[in-house]
């Protein structure tokens, strides 16, 4: 291999999943050079976006757990698995704040809130930070490619003086500083509480008025995370009573779903960020293609790999896969292992990356006599003391 030239290794590597490029850095220096580069890491995402490979289905439930995205693919049946990650304890739900390039941004309370890489298991815990306004925060995470950096949005909006009138602070978080600033203020009412920034083309997205009391004239909005400009996205149809409108992501083309109760619900993808004539309609699902029971929401989530078909979420309960040839509904997945009960669930995407973060955590593995790998043999424990006292002496 050493006769191969460097870019032709690259490429190869650069189609690898995650576990074993971790482990080819044990090659050679050359190879950990390459594999631990910067340029090295944006070209592994940029060939696993292309090619949808390496992707996982992360499901919010009481606790977060994941599956092989392919798997689900192509049999409609996966092998949903427990997360560890640094914040999972019993007394939270955590909840995920935002899917970027492989890493997620988790959140317990405000206090407790990190990055966290699952294909590495490092993670980055975020400062805490405080706002003048009372009330809490609604969150966007997403990644700035012009300075190279990650970064988490918080806003904090408080009625104003008068009904109509409302305050607004903003702070943003760099994982290339470490730290918290405020930035201009949000200008937007935000429509929906607990609704979480959806990322496109490097720009987060909410629905928005103009005031707490425009109630019918939904607007979305965008905050740029390279200029940090705030901005009005024009909407594919005029928002209207006789439908409930939300945004979300599909294959990184910012979505509006208009849910017309107990009829139908269409779902507009934005092929061409910011141009208004590239609105168009992927999906119109009627009530009877899904279920005879009537559905509340519709979320997409992926395009399978070949591409001709949009996994659909249902209520948070049921998942389907939509044929964009045919224009027909197929049931997935409608029970899960550790959840008996049927209860509601969040489907997120993730897919492995390099993304390099502080911390280490392998909280819960342990080899076959039940031990912790990670922890030291009591007698090399040992031994290190030995060398302290003696460097102390």
């Amino acid at each position: 291999m050493s006769d191969v030239p460097q870019d032709i290794l690259e490429e190869m590597l650069s189609r690898l999943p995650v576990k074993p490029l971790l482990r080819f850095r044990c090659v050679s220096k050359q190879w950990k050079a390459i594999i631990d580069s910067p340029e090295f890491i944006r070209l592994h995402i940029a060939q696993s976006l292309e090619t949808r490979s390496h992707h996982s289905v992360i499901l919010r439930h009481s606790y977060l757990h994941s599956a092989d995205f392919e798997s689900l693919n192509r049999t409609n049946r996966a092998i949903f698995e427990e997360l560890n990650h640094p914040l999972k304890t019993p007394d939270y739900k955590t909840e995920i704040l935002g899917s970027c390039n492989g890493l997620l941004c988790l959140m317990n309370t405000e206090e407790d809130i990190i990055l966290w890489n699952p294909s590495t298991r490092r993670y980055q815990k975020l400062p805490l930070t405080e706002t003048e306004l009372p009330g809490e925060g609604i969150y966007g995470f997403g990644y700035d490619c012009v300075s190279d950096d990650y970064q988490v949005v918080k806003i904090v909006q408080f009625y104003g003086v008068s009904s109509d009138t409302f305050d607004s602070e903003v702070k943003i978080y760099s994982l290339r500083s470490n730290s918290w600033k405020r930035i201009q203020d949000f200008p937007y009412y935000l429509r929906y509480r607990r609704v979480y920034g959806m990322l496109a083309n490097g720009v987060l997205h909410w629905l928005v008025t103009r005031n707490p009391k425009s109630y019918t004239a939904v607007l979305i909005a965008a905050f740029d995370l390279a200029t940090e400009e705030y901005r009005l996205v024009p909407q594919p149809i005029e928002s209207d009573k006789n439908f409930h409108m939300n945004v979300e992501v599909l294959g990184g083309c910012l979505c509006v779903l208009c849910n017309y109760y107990l009829d139908h619900v269409d779902i507009w993808v934005m092929k061409d960020y910011g141009v208004k004539e590239s609105w168009t309609k992927l999906i119109s699902i009627r009530q009877c293609d899904v279920s005879s029971a009537h559905f509340e929401v519709v979320r997409p989530i992926a395009y399978s790999k070949c591409g001709k078909r949009v996994l659909l979420e249902q209520d948070c309960k049921l998942l389907a896969w939509y044929d964009l040839e045919k224009k027909t509904t197929k049931r997935a997945m409608t029970r899960f292992s550790f959840d008996p009960w049927n209860l509601s669930f969040v489907l997120d995407m993730c897919f492995e990356s390099l993304v390099q973060l502080g911390s280490h955590f392998d909280f819960g593995k342990v080899d076959k006599k039940g031990q912790n790998p990670n922890r030291e043999p009591k007698r090399s424990q040992a031994k290190a003391k030995q060398r302290a006292r003696k460097r102390a002496t």
